[in-house]
């Protein structure tokens, strides 16, 4: 019975922030990394293989269909949990080419590429906190929780923002096209971080035994299930004050409004990015 309000503002945010939509969106130069490995000669040999095995001419083929044919092989086997015919075209080596032909797509476009990926869903993240502070300042008040629950259901291109405004999966060299070999054992691997039904928990204890006031309010985090180390500590818990300072800086500097207005109009998206 629960009353369904749609906010796309906060959960679609990249749709309303004007730098990236023109920028990063609709810029084509904003995804030179990911063409650049399409034209590589990983991708290269994966093409000359699967034309082989299916007697075309490599011409005939190109990076995207190629694309095409592997991820219809993983839908129906992580949906349908049966080997599709395409999967005969792919070998273990094929696979990780192209895992990571999205991987870069998805680094570029939604994660550590720009920083206007990830800035632009400081509005959720601070959303999230403004629910965290009001559920302690009920509890200190000794009310009942008014939202014991929250649900906020997105996509995958709204969490990967997010996880990125919070510094994780963060590799210390950025994946280019060049470095594909040098990425093998990256962080950043978005089949993992956003599988499907993919889930973000946030969920704040309140503690009675605490020894301090600032132990009685404590948070996990967990991804997909499993609970995530916070980088400050390291730990799997935290104080719900330690977490608060540790990311003071997007909670209190990062403004939706002015991270995407557009760059000025005397230089360039390439410039601004």
């Amino acid at each position: 019975e629960a009353e369904i309000e749609v906010n796309d503002a906060l959960m679609r945010f990249f749709d309303h922030c004007d730098k990236f939509v023109t920028c990063v969106e609709e810029n084509e130069t904003a995804m030179y990394q990911v063409n650049a490995f399409k034209e590589g000669p990983e991708m290269k040999k994966v093409l000359e293989k699967v034309a082989s095995a299916l007697c075309l001419p490599v011409k005939e083929l190109n990076a995207d269909l190629v694309q095409v044919a592997f991820l219809t092989c993983s839908y129906e086997l992580a949906i349908k949990n049966v080997t599709s015919p395409w999967c005969s075209l792919f070998s273990e080596e094929d696979a990780k080419v192209l895992e990571y032909l999205n991987d870069l797509k998805q680094y570029w476009k939604r994660g550590y590429g720009y920083d206007i990926n990830s800035r632009s869903s400081c509005i959720l993240f601070q959303d999230i906190f403004q629910q965290l502070d009001k559920a302690v300042e009920e509890s200190k008040s000794l009310k009942p929780i008014s939202s014991p629950l929250i649900v906020q259901v997105g996509h995958a291109e709204t969490l990967q923002p997010l996880l990125a405004l919070m510094g994780f999966f963060k590799d210390e060299e950025p994946l280019r096209a060049n470095n594909f070999a040098r990425q093998a054992h990256r962080k950043f691997r978005s089949g993992r971080i956003v599988p499907y039904a993919a889930n973000l928990v946030f969920v704040l204890y309140h503690c009675d035994q605490g020894n301090t006031s600032k132990e009685e309010y404590q948070v996990q985090m967990l991804l997909n299930e499993k609970p995530m180390l916070f980088h400050h500590s390291n730990k799997t818990i935290s104080t719900y004050a330690d977490l608060k300072g540790y990311y003071k800086d997007i909670l209190q500097n990062c403004h939706f409004r002015e991270e995407c207005e557009l760059p000025k109009a005397n230089s360039t998206a390439t410039d601004e990015l």
